[in-house]
């Protein structure tokens, strides 16, 4: 009869969703949500809103003083951990020649592949869940109010205090490294739980700040359950939850904030006739499922946000077009969840980030290893921007959804790449360019 999976045969499941028949092969595949809504009719049936995501900025704000006195490289943003949004209408022009397909609209790169203090996307939210436990702790134990001057908990009264805690999470890479360093740097005793495609390098740059690794054989899904298990026995312990936490997914949507302004200052509109796309690449899908939940309530329904996964591993695809969210995986259906592009090789998707994308996301596309590669290359000959390979598939949502209106901007999100060792980089540089054949 074959294998059963959530009471259907795997032939059952293609025959009603035969998407999944090219997901299985491997085939790229464009998948428009046909259950997108106004945000009119959204966003007032969510648990969060726009008040939770003025809260959490509110909290990053607060905590500028001691981020800026932490880390010396966010000095000149105030403390605050943001990247630059620029043109590349160099790479535009490379894209169109090398895909030999045109498309209209500027292009434009949201650079957290260069986000200070954690080197990628996931500064975002791990930072910001990591400071909200902090100032959870320290206002309970009567330590500070809220009025408080924050730089004081960088102070070595704090870091002994907090070195009775212990923070811990599951991570292909990025999430840890931010988890890692920013527990490190108050003064927590931080375990890492890390996924057997995460990179050495990764490892190695965590025991560095005197984070405990401890590695898994298996796939990402593992490590965070492993995780969340061991922290859950230890009550000082307190576990960041990549699967289901509201807080690092109120830490990615302040960046919608962000991007308002930075849109403004340009003096790019965005309104109906002047429609913003956006793509980001998706693991889990807490930091894509941020910024999109962000975006929606500051551009409302002229913002169309994309996510990109890559061919083995399109969870949250799968999950979101059968509806099933969390309860099917990808090795369920034989797709293996083997990736180059390490913080998107997530074989189960979030359930919390699927049923809040739901009505708000319009679509998502996947991507072969081999073009990330390319994207590496031409990123650094035409832009000179340094960017990992899982950080690369946003660059093609353009010619993926082919919008037809020349006002559009389209923002590629790049999630990673500041601290990639050089000779890692030239090795995706060499990939990239002998695929490209000398182009």
């Amino acid at each position: 009869m074959g294998k059963i999976v959530l009471g259907k045969t795997i032939g059952q499941w293609v025959e009603e969703f035969p998407i999944i028949n090219d997901l299985m092969s491997y085939n790229p595949v464009f998948w428009i949500n046909e259950n997108l809504d106004s945000v009119e009719n959204a966003l007032p049936e969510l648990s969060l809103t726009a008040e939770d995501i003025a809260d959490a900025e509110k909290r990053l704000q607060r905590f500028s003083p001691l981020i800026s006195g932490l880390f010396p490289e966010t000095r000149d943003k105030g403390g605050l951990i943001e990247s630059e949004l620029v043109h590349v209408s160099d790479m535009k022009n490379s894209i169109q020649e090398v895909y030999k397909q045109s498309f209209q609209g500027e292009l434009m790169l949201k650079c957290d592949n260069y986000l200070p203090v954690a080197g990628s996307i996931k500064a975002r939210g791990g930072i910001y869940e990591v400071l909200k436990h902090a100032e959870d702790l320290a206002i309970k134990h009567g330590m500070i109010n809220m009025d408080d001057d924050y730089s004081k908990l960088g102070s070595p009264a704090f870091r002994k205090f907090f070195g009775k805690f212990s923070l811990a999470v599951g991570s292909t890479g990025n999430l840890g490294l931010s988890i890692g360093i920013m527990g490190s740097a108050l003064g927590f005793k931080v375990t890492v739980h890390m996924s057997a495609d995460a990179k050495e390098w990764k490892k190695s740059l965590l025991r560095s700040r005197g984070v405990k690794v401890i590695e898994y054989s298996s796939d990402y899904s593992k490590a965070v359950e492993e995780g969340r298990r061991q922290s859950h026995q230890d009550s000082s312990s307190y576990f960041v939850d990549d699967e289901h936490s509201i807080s690092l997914f109120l830490g990615y949507s302040v960046a919608a904030f962000r991007l308002k302004k930075q849109l403004d200052a340009l003096g790019i509109k965005v309104d109906n006739s002047h429609p913003l796309y956006v793509y980001i690449p998706c693991g889990v899908g807490g930091a894509p499922g941020g910024i999109c939940f962000g975006l929606k309530h500051v551009f409302g329904d002229n913002v169309h946000v994309f996510f990109a996964e890559p061919t083995h591993s399109p969870c949250m695809l799968l999950g979101l077009a059968t509806g099933e969210n969390d309860k099917l995986s990808v090795q369920d259906l034989e797709i293996d969840n083997i990736t180059d592009a390490d913080g998107l090789a997530v074989g189960r998707p979030s359930g919390f980030v699927g049923k809040m994308m739901e009505k708000l996301l319009s679509g998502i596309y996947t991507v072969e290893d081999n073009e990330l590669y390319k994207l590496v290359a031409l990123m650094k000959d035409k832009e000179n921007i340094k960017i990992e390979p899982s950080a690369t598939p946003g660059l093609l949502g353009p010619l993926r959804v082919n919008a037809d209106m020349k006002n559009t901007t389209h923002i590629a999100w790049a999630t990673g790449g500041l601290f990639v060792p050089e000779a890692m980089m030239q090795e995706f540089y060499s990939r990239g360019k002998k695929q490209l054949g000398g182009l």
